[in-house]
């Protein structure tokens, strides 16, 4: 898959997740996008010290993306 295609649909995800990021006074961006297979995010605002922010990335955010983008193996938080 091209990179273009990628980036839009892991923008798509990205998308989904973000009004519930968004409900809680968060959000989410995507930075940048590793060998096709590597996701790196970071999350903003009252998702920054949330103390389930990880959960919210390994089961919210890693799994929506996998969703719209299968080959993805990982997706990083990088701290700000």
């Amino acid at each position: 898959m091209k990179k273009k295609q990628l980036e839009i649909k892991i923008e798509e995800a990205l998308d989904e997740i973000r009004p519930f990021l968004q409900s809680d006074g968060g959000d989410i961006s995507l930075l940048s996008i590793e060998d096709n297979r590597i996701v790196r995010v970071q999350l903003q605002g009252a998702c920054v010290g949330c103390s389930v922010n990880q959960m919210t990335l390994k089961s919210g955010v890693e799994m929506t993306i996998k969703k719209h983008a299968p080959q993805i193996e990982q997706v990083i938080n990088v701290e700000a």
